[in-house]
């Protein structure tokens, strides 16, 4: 801590000193009180500060300006002050700089082995309250679609999924039925032609993402990165929320499987559309690309009728081509 300028013993005397405009020692032991040893040293100690001067033999202590004498102190402490304030303001961006890249370590956390990113998927989806937005490519590194039976329990407390397929993941045997439970349990899900990682991100506050990229699957164990916060997990649901506008939706409707058969429409219609369910998710499955071999394999039905009902599509919505029936799916809210 700073000393001050004056000590209250020799602020007290330069005050009697001024009020009487000079004392000897032992007048100033008198007024102030103190010992004649005491004041002597006092008065020195200012004479030394510049506050007064001993004028003859048997001294006179005269007070001197105080601005004068305590001036050039004043401006030492203001400079020492500055000094020290510079110094307050590198430490603390030192200290800032290394919190930094202290804090950069713990944002991103590399888990490697796909038991290993099974169960961090596990406890993230055990954990979420609010939200959980999915990307999924086809061939997953650690976990199947069937696999993940922590998704049932997130809906039942809440919490909304939304989650995006790649086509081709679709084609795959038995990956639409697995698709369409987890619709009927209130997964909100859409498709889109290719995805650009694969991707989960809970609560917007942690992502996973995988590292390995695919032509690296068969070179060792897959590794993903624990993204904790900071611009990079902004950037990734700003990657989502892109792709979620552009997706086509697979209807929550139309999910219970229908028998073969003809032009049937489905089981419902919504009013004054003349879409039943099946066609709806036909419909969905022919606008996110699937071809029409998968689209029959994964519904159940022959590619006779998955082109007789896109004919009967095509003629409600007064088109020829699929690409002016997608328009018009759009168009209409038929999806």
């Amino acid at each position: 801590m700073q000393e001050s300028l004056l000590e209250p013993v020799e602020e007290n005397a330069y005050r009697m000193l001024v009020g009487l405009a000079g004392a000897r020692v032992e007048q100033l032991a008198e007024v102030a009180g103190l010992a004649p040893g005491v004041a002597g040293d006092v008065l020195l100690r200012l004479e030394a500060k510049g506050l007064v001067v001993r004028q003859g033999n048997d001294p006179v202590f005269r007070p001197q300006p105080p601005d004068v004498a305590l001036g050039t102190a004043l401006l030492r402490r203001q400079e020492s002050l500055e000094g020290d304030r510079q110094l307050v303001a590198a430490l603390s961006e030192e200290f800032r700089a290394v919190a930094r890249r202290r804090d950069a370590d713990h944002v991103v956390e590399v888990v490697i082995g796909a038991g290993a990113l099974r169960e961090r998927l596990r406890d993230l989806q055990q954990g979420a309250r609010e939200e959980i937005l999915w990307f999924c490519r086809a061939n997953p590194l650690a976990m199947q679609g069937a696999d993940n039976t922590e998704e049932r329990d997130a809906l039942a407390r809440g919490v909304r999924y939304r989650a995006i397929y790649e086509r081709a993941l679709l084609e795959g045997p038995g990956e639409l039925d697995s698709v369409r439970e987890g619709i009927s349990w209130g997964e909100e899900a859409r498709v889109a032609p290719v995805l650009p990682v694969r991707l989960a991100i809970v609560d917007r506050r942690t992502a996973i993402c995988p590292l390995t990229h695919d032509r690296e699957r068969e070179l060792g164990q897959p590794s993903a990165a624990i993204i904790g916060g900071g611009q990079l997990l902004d950037a990734l649901i700003d990657l989502f929320e892109g792709h979620w506008d552009r997706a086509s939706p697979l209807p929550v409707s139309g999910l219970l499987d229908e028998p073969e058969g003809g032009d049937a429409p489905g089981r419902r219609s919504a009013p004054g559309d003349g879409i039943g369910d099946a066609e709806r998710l036909l419909l969905s499955l022919v606008v996110a690309g699937l071809p029409d071999k998968s689209i029959a394999s994964q519904l159940g039905i022959s590619r006779r009728t998955v082109q007789r009902r896109l004919d009967r599509l095509m003629s409600l919505a007064g088109v020829d081509t699929r690409t002016a029936l997608a328009y018009q799916a759009a168009r209409r809210g038929w999806l």
